[in-house]
């Protein structure tokens, strides 16, 4: 015969204990690999996702229940091309740090030294259900220095961070040539900048050989950032428009042995999209909501996105934020559904694709048992223009609630 106190103790038993645990209480879920929905309940539990399944709320003691009445609910976008916290809104010139245009060659700078985590559009960004972006330097330098990925909420940068680094910038193209060779200061042609570009990666393959022969007396700070990307740790991710300047980022990085690549922007890699697939190489496309300003732009459309996900090109739209703004990443993806785009393929070009070619696959960008609990709530479609965020959630914390009073 059991005591009245077993009784209990045997009913706590067959519950689970929530300790910090919240559950997201009849939410509709998106289901990317099913491209359905299901009605789903979700357990968040130290800032992952702990179960997906069917009325968890009355297997959890004592947890916290938000009860989402149905709702639409989606992981967390991620923009995986900004210069969010970099070039600051409202600020004037004093706040924009993206390019250092003492030296078109800066391996050794590091965006997350330049990131202001006050900057108004973090806001903007958890209001609009982005919960992660690459943000790094800008394109005016030939190589620009290395990317980080960090959440959109916080105050602290360093706590804010996912990869760092992620990935090393170079830039082809306009921007450079019109930033030195008008000058008369290298590069002035497209020949320069790729010279540039050789000249640093065979200095950096010395370095290596240098160092494994214990030969190097004291380290190099610019060289040093180079080799993550020679030995392939992180992605060279290049600033290219024009189809020619996204064939000779692919050379130059196939003369190195550089096996991870992104080509960024990409505004002609329609042009050569049977060749990126070849050659395996993603693509982080955009910004679309921008007038034709240069030469290398002239060829910008809305369905070319359509064009390099149907030749089997991995593709992620991006907003480039404050050349669009960061919350207009929903607005582009519901401009690239209207050109032909899939909604499957939308929501992956913002989501699982971005993630990827962030090499934060298994953290974000899906709503899976293990992942980061990044996850918001619509009151509709997220990619209908008059649906809203109804709540943002990053890491298992909510950052913003609508409120309709």
């Amino acid at each position: 015969m059991l005591l009245k106190y077993e009784y209990k103790y045997r009913d706590i038993l067959e519950r689970k204990i929530a300790l910090n645990v919240t559950i997201l209480k009849g939410g509709i879920l998106y289901n990317l690999e099913e491209d359905n929905y299901n009605k789903k309940d979700i357990v968040i539990k130290d800032g992952k996702i702990a179960e997906i399944s069917n009325n968890l709320a009355n297997e959890y003691e004592d947890a916290e229940i938000i009860n989402l009445n149905e709702k639409i609910v989606f992981p967390g976008f991620v923009d995986c091309h900004t210069h969010l916290g970099i070039i600051e809104e409202c600020t004037g010139k004093i706040g924009v740090d993206n390019n250092e245009t003492s030296d078109p060659v800066t391996p050794h700078l590091n965006g997350i030294d330049a990131i202001n985590p006050f900057d108004i559009a973090f806001k903007d960004a958890v209001e609009s259900g982005i919960t992660c972006v690459m943000s790094g330097p800008g394109s005016n330098n030939v190589v620009g220095g290395r990317n980080v990925v960090i959440k959109t909420h916080g105050t602290i940068i360093d706590k804010m961070i996912v990869k760092n680094p992620a990935g090393f910038k170079i830039s082809l193209g306009e921007n450079p040539l019109s930033t030195y060779g008008i000058n008369h200061k290298c590069p002035v042609t497209r020949m320069g900048s790729a010279a540039l570009i050789r000249e640093l990666f065979m200095r950096t393959e010395d370095y290596i050989v240098r160092k494994e022969n214990k030969k190097v007396e004291e380290r190099d700070i610019r060289l040093e950032a180079v080799i993550p990307v020679l030995k392939g740790e992180i992605p060279l991710r290049v600033h290219a428009h024009r189809a020619d300047d996204i064939v000779t980022a692919v050379r130059i990085a196939e003369e190195f042995n550089i096996t991870k690549m992104v080509i960024e922007h990409g505004t002609e890699a329609h042009l050569v999209k049977s060749y990126l697939n070849e050659k395996n190489v993603p693509v982080a496309y955009g910004p679309l909501l921008t007038p034709r300003i240069k030469m290398e732009l002239k060829a910008r459309n809305y369905g070319s996105i359509v064009e390099l996900t149907e030749a089997g090109i991995k593709t992620a739209l991006i907003t480039d934020h404050p050349y669009n703004s960061i919350d207009c990443l929903r607005t582009v993806a519901a401009i690239a559904l209207s050109q032909g785009l899939s909604f499957k393929d939308s929501i992956k070009s913002l989501t699982t694709n971005a993630a990827e070619i962030l090499n934060c696959q298994d953290r974000i960008g899906k709503l899976e048992i293990g992942y980061d609990a990044d996850i918001v709530v619509y009151d509709g479609n997220p990619l209908d223009i008059k649906s809203k965020v109804n709540l943002t959630m990053i890491d298992g914390e909510i950052v913003f609630k609508r409120d309709y009073n």
